[in-house]
């Protein structure tokens, strides 16, 4: 049996067609559309009109794919930025109007769980405890874990499209704003750092989105080949000496970065002040990355894993 995954994220709408095989799934393609569905709107909970407009047309690509397979059934989920937009609902029912089928609206946990699912496909799991952080536009979320299952997970509201839409930040950033996010972010992640300090996860596993980027980035500064696995460890050194070239960047000379998607120019910022402070408050040593989050997570489901 054949399925289309439909993640509806607030910075992009992503595609995942894959066979359920015998306790296993076979990924058919993977593709993704560019939304920014909160912007605007996001800091008020509302989805505006031109992030409707950006919504469906992206779907109606995604459907446009999805017809040149032989897929099944298409499940689809919604994460951030509608589950807390006071009009989320009526862009999930205008999705079954338009489009036929219905949208599940994941609460924050729920995406969590589904991540930490998705990853362990993608990069095996051991007693030792791990971290893993998926990087959102409305939402992180945030799993401790080890082969045995999960130990905490958390959502928090504060996804990049929410951190622009709150600070001002300049073009290149100034130290000033550096300092000010990350006051920010140990404010708002104290649940986050205490349990930390608990359990000493000792890798950080970034799940899809700003960590596919960044993997990108280093891969081509590294004049890397492309490998066929869906996992693998980033080098902290490489990762600092990225973070620190970023934070020196404007948007221009983001954009002609070898590897830099064009969704994340005006996040990747944010979000590599966002790893780094992660890193430094819950002393970890090992980055690794994750192609697979949300997505794959539901087909492992399906599949019985």
């Amino acid at each position: 049996m054949t399925f289309a995954i439909l993640d509806f994220g607030t910075n992009t709408f992503n595609l995942l067609i894959a066979e359920r095989q015998d306790r296993s799934f076979k990924i058919i393609h993977t593709s993704k559309q560019p939304v920014k569905l909160g912007r605007g709107g996001i800091q008020m909970n509302r989805i505006t009109p031109d992030a409707f407009t950006r919504g469906f047309v992206a779907i109606a690509n995604h459907m446009e794919t999805i017809k040149t397979y032989e897929v099944n059934e298409i499940k689809a989920f919604a994460t951030s930025a509608i589950r807390n937009a006071v009009n989320g609902q009526e862009f999930v029912d205008e999705v079954k109007k338009r489009f036929g089928f219905r949208v599940r609206v994941v609460p924050g946990n729920r995406e969590a769980e589904l991540i930490y699912k998705g990853v362990r496909q993608a990069l095996p799991m051991n007693d030792e405890k791990k971290m893993i952080l998926d990087i959102g536009g409305g939402s992180n979320e945030f799993i401790i874990c080890n082969r045995e299952g999960i130990i905490w997970k958390h959502s928090f509201e504060i996804g990049m499209a929410r951190i622009l839409e709150r600070f001002t930040l300049s073009d290149p950033i100034t130290h000033e704003e550096v300092r000010a996010l990350e006051f920010y972010y140990r404010q708002e992640l104290e649940p986050l750092i205490a349990v930390a300090k608990k359990e000493k996860p000792g890798a950080l596993i970034g799940a899809s989105g700003s960590f596919d980027t960044f993997h990108a980035l280093i891969s081509h500064k590294l004049g890397m080949e492309p490998d066929r696995v869906h996992g693998r460890e980033i080098s902290m050194k490489e990762y600092r000496k990225l973070h620190k070239e970023l934070l020196q960047s404007s948007m221009d000379e983001r954009r002609a970065m070898p590897g830099m998607e064009p969704v994340r120019v005006e996040m990747i910022v944010a979000a590599t002040i966002f790893v780094s402070f992660v890193l430094r408050a819950c002393h970890i040593k090992h980055l690794y990355h994750s192609e697979f989050a949300l997505k794959e997570g539901v087909i492992s489901e399906l599949a019985g894993l």
